[in-house]
């Protein structure tokens, strides 16, 4: 009796075993599945591999748990949502929320994005900021993207913004240029 007793045991602690073993070989299949071929975009600034990065809305909630001050390193995935006009110095990313977007700049200014990358999908890697952005900053922006001496002038409070230093920039190349 105590032999079959032992031997269901047996069987029932292989079964478990077999059964977390599956798991994991389908999570890290789903994983694989979710990689990004960045040899479908142009590189803008270093290099990097996006092995493991955030969706828009895995970055929204990153953004939402920092306080003013507060920075973490992190890559994510978003859409180009606006470009400076002037030179390509900055751009925003959408965070997949009701006007909620990310402005990222770009480490010491040592690269630009293309003007016309509105729309594109981008991959950046560097430092998530949580920060309050200054009247004057906010004037600035606001004319390096074109908008009215009106809507120029209507801004006159600081802003707390989610902002981005990128030490890296993949663009997903325009396949009606190719």
């Amino acid at each position: 009796m105590k032999l079959k007793i032992g031997i269901l045991a047996m069987t029932m602690i292989a079964l478990v075993a077999c059964s977390t073993n599956t798991n994991e070989v389908e999570t890290t299949e789903e994983n694989v599945a979710e990689q990004i071929d960045l040899s479908q975009y142009e590189n803008f600034g270093a290099s990097f591999t996006a092995d493991e990065y955030l969706t828009m809305q895995e970055m929204q909630e990153k953004y939402h748990a920092l306080e003013v001050g507060d920075s973490v390193e992190v890559t994510f995935l978003s859409t180009v949502n606006s470009v400076c006009q002037k030179k390509g110095c900055w751009m925003k990313l959408d965070l997949g929320g009701e006007d909620e977007l990310s402005f990222v700049r770009f480490k010491d200014y040592e690269f630009f994005v293309p003007k016309d990358a509105e729309g594109a999908n981008a991959v950046v890697k560097g430092w998530a900021h949580k920060e309050e952005i200054s009247v004057e900053e906010l004037r600035h922006y606001a004319k390096d993207a074109g908008k009215s001496d009106e809507e120029i002038d209507a801004i006159t409070e600081p802003k707390t913004e989610y902002t981005f230093l990128a030490e890296g920039v993949f663009l997903k190349k325009n396949e009606d240029a190719e």
